[in-house]
């Protein structure tokens, strides 16, 4: 690695067990005094919301707990209605990706229009990773099929991210497991990127040291906080990763199956992770050997293509084990064996999928990848 660059951007982290309490002194330094909560149902019903409510008072001044998975056009438009009513001047998302990326992404279309900040606060319970980086995606329903567009917009990161593991212990095994592969994965494409540094690859390898430690405890013993706390130091390192560099063909594909198929996120990345990395072996293999080593998988004297089979393998066996659907067929959205050429066809012009370290050339290697996956 003989020349890098990378963004890096200003942001204040709190992590650790109950550090939601820390909230409200936080907010202060903000100079903001009307926020809005974006959440999806599940915070209102676990409880978590109300303890947002309770924290900021009369200075939570619009709630929107009703998110959908992919942000949703109609739903941003409502956000942005809602924001405007109530002359907020911050925005908090809490929750996964989806509410999160609800957050950024009318951060981000407020600034545009009224010409000021709109600081974004996030409070992550899933492995998810968005509060780390610039990047949101809006899903355009209206279109036929419908598509997930993705920005990057440095001024959108949130500029406050509370990592309370408290705040996991009620997330159900399945999005435990699917947004725990999804932080894996974050790590796996940091690590071979084309825009990889020192830094990405020293956060990805540590990311993915805690996340295989602790995802399945996580799984299996759901109110195991120790475990909900390491897991939750990978998911962040693994979104620290993600920050300064572009994913690749995984996430790309993934970005697709979601915008076009409805394929939960989550389960996309554990139905196409290990074919990912096997497509890609042969350019990134090299990159590739800390996972393997960090997964206890043998890579002194075996060549590295050898040794990514065997992570492959492994990563089969790993997302079995917490019972992930890992064929197309499985996701339960009704997506057919016919439609795979045309997701290829979408794939291949996503500009995410054409910055993949093997170059992509033609909609015949996606469709293949997609047949090995269905």
């Amino acid at each position: 690695m003989d020349e890098f660059h990378y963004n890096s951007y200003a942001q204040e982290v709190i992590f650790g067990a109950g550090s939601l309490n820390r909230l409200s002194e936080s907010v202060a330094n903000f100079g903001c005094q009307r926020f809005m909560l974006c959440a999806n149902h599940s915070m209102r019903v676990s409880g978590h919301l109300t303890s947002i409510e309770n924290i900021l008072g009369d200075r939570l001044v619009a709630v929107f707990d009703q998110v959908q998975p992919h942000v949703q056009d109609v739903q941003f438009d409502e956000v942005l209605a809602l924001a405007a009513e109530k002359n907020v001047d911050a925005l908090i998302g809490m929750g996964g990706g989806s509410p999160i990326g609800m957050a950024k992404a009318a951060s981000a279309a407020l600034e545009k229009n009224a010409g000021t900040a709109f600081p974004v606060i996030a409070i992550p319970t899933t492995y998810a990773g968005s509060e780390m980086t610039p990047v949101y995606g809006i899903t355009h329903t209206k279109e036929n099929p419908p598509r997930k567009v993705t920005s990057n917009n440095p001024k959108s990161v949130p500029k406050l991210v509370i990592y309370d593991p408290n705040l996991t212990l009620d997330l159900p095994p399945s999005i435990t497991a699917s947004t725990g592969i999804n932080a894996l994965a974050h790590c796996t494409e940091a690590l071979y990127s084309i825009k990889r540094n020192p830094l990405s690859t020293a956060v990805a390898t540590a990311g993915v040291h805690h996340i295989f430690d602790a995802l399945l405890r996580c799984y299996k013993q759901p109110d195991d906080l120790e475990a909900r706390t390491e897991m939750m130091l990978g998911a962040h390192l693994a979104g620290l990763s993600l920050a300064s560099v572009t994913m690749g063909l995984h996430h790309g594909l993934c970005h697709v199956l979601g915008g076009t198929a409805n394929v939960p996120h989550g389960i996309a990345n554990s139905i196409i992770l290990p074919h990912a990395v096997r497509f890609n072996a042969s350019a990134t293999a090299m990159q590739l050997l800390p996972v393997a080593a960090e997964m206890e998988i043998p890579i002194v004297g075996i060549k590295p293509i050898v040794a990514i089979e065997a992570m492959v393998q492994k990563l089969f066996h790993f997302i079995s084990q917490m019972h992930l659907p890992q064929h197309l067929r499985d996701a339960g959205v009704g997506l057919q064996e016919s439609d795979l050429p045309y997701l290829a066809e979408i794939a291949f012009h996503n500009r995410t999928v054409q910055n993949n370290p093997k170059p992509i050339t033609n909609e015949m290697q996606i469709a293949e990848l997609l047949r090995d996956a269905w």
